[in-house]
């Protein structure tokens, strides 16, 4: 991944979380996300859950316009469970730079069980 892509994504994300942060004080009946964060961070979950299974359903299928589509709906649903357990980007950031430089194998033994 390019630079370019890399800025364009964070860009992309950044406005979309400006976009939750801006609709969680609207009405249910008028914002798809006020609706999602009206029911809590388990109903929130559950979509994500739901969300998470079709990009995978659509990886194996081996269908990269339709994985494309679900990867911006999974993406979409993790900053809104992020917002409903009260966590932000800057959370999400401060723990991959704490990860930098470890590897995956090593990162996973120091976690608790």
């Amino acid at each position: 991944m390019t630079n370019e892509h890399t800025s364009a994504l964070g860009d992309a994300l950044a406005r979309l979380w400006q976009t939750i942060e801006v609709r969680r004080g609207a009405s249910p009946d008028s914002s798809y996300t006020a609706k999602l964060l009206a029911a809590g961070p388990v109903g929130v979950a559950r979509k994500f859950g739901e969300e998470s299974l079709e990009a995978i359903i659509e990886a194996v299928k081996g269908d990269s316009a339709a994985l494309t589509r679900e990867s911006a709906d999974v993406l979409y649903h993790l900053l809104v469970l992020w917002a409903a357990a009260g966590l932000s980007p800057d959370n999400i950031a401060a723990e991959l730079t704490r990860r930098e430089g470890v590897s995956g194998l090593e990162e996973k033994s120091r976690r608790k069980p």
